[in-house]
């Protein structure tokens, strides 16, 4: 085994190359969304098999994400992130060579394979950075979840609109490749390892129960909620978890350490990561679809893309300056009440978007105040998890808390889809969701982010932010 990197001398470029990286990865999850209503002629098939451009990067971030931490606690959390960036610039190339949907779908889903590198960055930053900057750092570094996508909607309707679409693919290859450069050459290997046999059985099950379930939700529109094929995949997926959860409580080195998970602090941040999760995808669904309908639905605001990507861009900007205040606040009064006050804000800007929604400053406004709370929980997450798991833990423990948020959106996404499509009005000869329908996402919206915070209320009153990890050399640990 090779001797541990020293501590990292300049932790700011560390910390801005892991955020970087994050906001790459971030990034690619919206790099196909100014193409969605072009892919079935682009990719020359039908609309119901192009939306596997989306499906296989959510199938295959939900597969990588667990296992990467995990690994990245064994092996080297440096090591694997190298790895998930790798896995990024090809998938990037090959979709950047694609013209016909089964490459696409393969590179999309190589892309999904990076979905590791935000937990594993964070638990990067516990294991080298000095205490002192510890809070601000993975306050950044989640929030970049929210940032790359805010701000890479401009640019990547900006792209689309200008040039060709195989562009987008290339602009994501190069970036990735920036920050594998980046982090190969500035980030240090992690000095805490816990060494061990990696639980394959443990990952398979987890991974074909996450594959049901998130197939079911993101595929259930089309083939019927009804369906012997949907509600067979949702059946499957409990039984699958119920066996795997069986096997992971016996086993002696598991994927995920149940009993840690099931620590009241961790139990309750995750359950209310994942509430969360609805919560804030509401925004990316609805405001879209408001500035892009048409003006004779009598709500609509009849903007291209590229003035959506302009309007949803504060948000990201409004994140990446509130982590540093998420910091502050849980230094001085706990990761718990920063968790608390974004979910409030989040539930205020929902609020706010029920009343307002006739104008593009309205939509710039919610935009900008649900990006505040975003970027106010985002960062307490990681705090109130790692302050609950052992050091060994950090990847697997960040990884499965970056999980709940993605299954909180998925199902986000059927949810609301299930309610404009109930709720729709005529107009021109076409159908639109109706205003009352956007109303009630909303108001969904509003309600789902006060349940997280009366779940996170649970969590003991005063948790303290995260101290760093004393160095612990590789060897030592296996």
């Amino acid at each position: 085994m090779p001797e541990p990197a020293a501590a990292p001398s300049r932790p700011n470029l560390v910390v801005a190359v892991l955020a970087f990286a994050g906001i790459v990865v971030s990034l690619m999850q919206t790099l196909v969304i100014p193409l969605i209503p072009q892919l079935p002629r682009l990719l020359h098939a039908a609309p119901s098999d192009t939306t596997w451009a989306i499906t296989a990067t959510l199938l295959a971030g939900a597969v990588a994400t667990p296992t990467m931490g995990r690994l990245g606690d064994m092996y080297g959390k440096r090591r694997l992130l190298l790895v998930s960036l790798v896995l990024l610039v090809a998938g990037s190339a090959v979709g950047a060579m694609s013209d016909s949907l089964v490459p696409m779908v393969a590179g999309r889903a190589l892309q999904g394979l990076a979905a590791g590198v935000i937990p594993l960055g964070i638990s990067i930053m516990r294991d080298e950075l000095p205490a002192e900057r510890l809070g601000s750092a993975t306050a950044l570094m989640s929030a970049s979840l929210g940032v790359g996508g805010a701000l890479g909607l401009p640019a990547a309707a900006l792209l689309a609109e200008r040039a060709d679409w195989h562009l987008l693919f290339w602009v994501s290859a190069g970036l990735g490749a920036v920050a594998l450069a980046l982090v190969a050459a500035v980030v240090p290997e992690s000095r805490v390892r816990t060494g061990g046999r990696f639980d394959l059985a443990g990952a398979a099950g987890l991974s074909v129960a996450l594959v049901g379930l998130l197939l079911g939700i993101s595929q259930g529109a089309d083939w019927g909620w009804g369906s012997p094929l949907t509600i067979g995949l949702f059946a499957g997926a409990l039984v699958v978890l119920l066996v795997w959860g069986r096997w992971e409580l016996r086993a002696r080195q598991p994927l995920v350490d149940l009993r840690t998970s099931a620590r009241r602090q961790v139990l309750l941040t995750n359950l209310a990561s994942a509430v969360f999760g609805f919560a804030m995808f509401a925004m990316s669904l609805v405001l879209p679809q408001l500035l892009q309908l048409p003006a004779s639905t009598g709500y609509g605001l009849g903007q291209s893309m590229l003035a959506v990507g302009l309007v949803m861009a504060p948000s990201g900007l409004v994140m990446m300056a509130v982590a540093p205040l998420s910091a502050r606040i849980s230094r001085a009064k706990g990761p718990r009440t920063t968790l608390m006050l974004g979910a409030f804000v989040v539930a205020l800007g929902y609020g706010v978007n029920i009343v307002l929604m006739t104008e593009t400053w309205h939509l710039v406004l919610v935009s900008s105040v649900i990006g505040a709370g975003i970027g106010l929980a985002y960062g307490s997450m990681p705090a109130l998890v790692m302050g609950a798991v052992p050091v060994s833990e950090t990847a697997a423990a960040n990884s499965l808390n970056t999980l709940m948020r993605s299954i909180g959106t998925s199902v986000s996404s059927a949810v609301s889809g299930v309610v404009l499509a109930q709720l729709t009005i005529t107009a021109g000869g076409a159908i639109f969701p109706s205003q009352s329908g956007f109303r009630v996402v909303m108001a969904i919206g509003v309600a789902s982010a006060l349940v997280a915070l009366a779940i996170i209320s649970f969590v003991p009153r005063r948790t303290p932010a995260p101290a760093a990890a004393a160095p612990v050399p590789a060897a030592a640990a296996n």
